[in-house]
């Protein structure tokens, strides 16, 4: 006879199926990253296709009223871009994904508790205790990064450093963009290098 822990208990049961479960607080399988952070942004590939699809999405964009929300419509574009070429695979870019959508949320939200409340907008501010300078500066940090205000530091400075990789990326595909507009040879607009340096 089988005695029944034996049966229920997976970790003795050699036949039973296990599943692979990822690390709380990892954001890729198996806990690590399938490129090493900041690499990918610099190939030339990786580079090519942010632009042709930043092209493609500025083509696409209505014109704006004033100057103010051109720089918003445009700065948006090319950060949902960078978010889709992440491939979901950082918090801040499902966080920039997602960025659209919590915003309405947020103000439909806020727009029916005034509704509710007489008294909205007569709170007094909560005192806040302060903070050591480290942990002042790591949550100024969180708050710059998009999606990663409850991080660990670790995984703050993982992120991190793919977002500067990633915006870096940005900004020479913006530059090369702008070069061209404005008649300057591509070398030139490109920081006097290729778009791949």
């Amino acid at each position: 006879m089988v005695e029944p822990s034996v049966i229920s208990n997976p970790d003795t049961n050699p036949n039973a199926s296990r599943k692979k479960r990822r690390k709380i607080g990892s954001d890729y399988p198996n806990g690590a990253a399938a490129e090493p952070c900041g690499n990918r942004w610099r190939t030339e590939t990786e580079q090519q296709i942010y632009s042709s699809k930043l092209v493609d999405a500025l083509r696409h964009l209505r014109r704006p009223d004033s100057a103010d929300a051109a720089v918003r419509t445009v700065r948006d574009a090319a950060d949902r871009v960078l978010a889709v070429s992440a491939k979901g695979r950082t918090r801040w870019s499902r966080a920039i994904l997602a960025r659209r959508l919590s915003l309405r949320l947020s103000q439909i939200r806020k727009k029916h508790k005034r509704a509710a409340r007489p008294d909205a907008g007569l709170k007094k501010p909560a005192v806040q205790k302060k903070l050591p300078p480290l942990q002042r500066k790591v949550r100024a940090l969180s708050r710059l990064v998009p999606g990663c205000q409850k991080l660990s530091l670790p995984n703050l400075l993982e992120e991190t450093t793919d977002y500067i990789a990633a915006l870096e990326m940005q900004v020479k595909a913006m530059a090369y963009i702008t070069g061209i507009l404005n008649g300057v040879p591509a070398a030139a607009a490109a920081g006097g290098g290729s778009l791949a340096d």
